[in-house]
């Protein structure tokens, strides 16, 4: 039997975790199904410009501890709308999709891992329908791809999260002031949600339940009144009052996902500080979320979703995203994964457990 050649890309942000699935698609390649691993650099800007690296089990033997991905990623590149910066700045959109065919034939691919969130994913369903046999992998650190339980990566940012509300607890507590906290996840509260309840944060905003910041002042002049003399807010970055929105902080001409959420942490610190009184410092975690090792958890989930990617390859089981439902790696197909964000039910049993310690969501 031929041996099948199998094509590899991460895109989007990069997380920890990646070169863990990268690890995993190459030696379970190697070691059960004998097939080969081509590298594609930078994403699918790699794809639409044939930048490749082929992966031999020997390249990916010491990189399953290590954050960030070998073979580069990118957030920005969409064949189907590619951005291309001309002499004069201007941006200019292309479809460059035939390119991306291109390169996958020049290389004798069988077909393409994509490893990625719902931008990543979307990408894959598109080149699916032109006859490109797909297989998706859920990643990104904000856990919002629907029809899996988790995505690898966030459970490694979600420790960052948690760490900085334990090393915010102390100061705070030594200055008497309101501690803010912005974290990531774009529309999705996970990331704020978790680590403000194992961290104790008094005040959890998340986008799924907007806000009204007068019941955040009422919550803190609660805790003091209880003789508590500081309090810590953690804010996801796409926050929104009531009756307002998600606060953006850049928009990123040519991008798939042009909007960059941010700034909200300041606001609420700004506004904290004015009605209460109560001395306030912000604190962006930004891409500190997206750096370092990552956790055991993810290593973990990380090398079962490369190896089930691939032998679905080996079963020509196209057109489907890995997932983890319960304890069992699953697939779904890609419409299916992409049709919708997974983001928090206000009506949780998280949110009730975490307004049952006394934690406000300021509604």
């Amino acid at each position: 039997m031929a041996c099948l050649r199998i094509g590899i890309l991460t895109g989007g942000g990069d997380c920890p975790g990646l070169n863990a699935v990268i690890r995993a698609v190459v030696k379970s390649s190697f070691f059960h199904h004998h097939c080969e691993v081509l590298g594609i650099l930078d994403g699918y800007a790699g794809l639409v410009e044939d930048r490749t690296l082929p992966l031999t089990e020997a390249m990916v033997s010491d990189i399953l501890q290590k954050g960030g991905t070998i073979l580069g990623t990118s957030n920005t590149a969409e064949p189907f709308r590619y951005a291309e910066r001309k002499a004069n700045g201007e941006i200019s959109i292309q479809d460059r999709s035939q390119d991306a065919l291109r390169t996958l034939k020049k290389h004798k691919l069988d077909g393409l891992i994509a490893v990625g969130g719902d931008g990543t994913q979307t990408i894959a369903l598109k080149l699916s329908k032109l006859g490109v046999p797909m297989i998706g992998i859920p990643k990104t650190i904000d856990n919002d791809l629907a029809c899996t339980d988790v995505t690898f990566g966030f459970d490694s940012a979600l420790a960052i999260a948690t760490e900085a509300v334990d090393r915010l607890h102390t100061t705070g507590e030594s200055h008497g002031r309101a501690m803010v906290l912005e974290v990531m996840g774009r529309y999705a509260g996970w990331i704020a949600l978790r680590s403000g309840i194992s961290g104790g944060g008094d005040v959890i905003l998340i986008p799924e339940i907007p806000y009204d910041i007068h019941k955040i002042r009422e919550a803190i002049e609660a805790r003091i009144r209880r003789g508590k003399r500081f309090s810590l807010i953690v804010v996801a970055e796409g926050a929104k009052p009531l009756g307002g929105e998600a606060m953006v902080q850049q928009r990123v001409a040519g991008s798939p996902d042009p909007v960059r959420l941010g700034g909200i942490g300041h606001t609420v610190a700004n506004q904290i500080q004015t009605i209460t009184g109560l001395e306030s410092r912000v604190t962006v975690l930004g891409h500190l979320q997206r750096g370092g090792i990552p956790t055991s958890f993810d290593r973990w989930l990380a090398t079962r979703f490369g190896v089930h990617a691939v032998a679905l390859f080996a079963k020509k089981q196209y057109g489907r995203m890995v997932v983890l439902r319960g304890q069992e790696i699953e697939s779904v197909a890609l419409e299916e994964a992409v049709s919708r964000l997974r983001t928090v039910d206000p009506q949780s049993d998280e949110v009730c457990t975490a307004r049952a310690v006394g934690t406000c969501f300021g509604d």
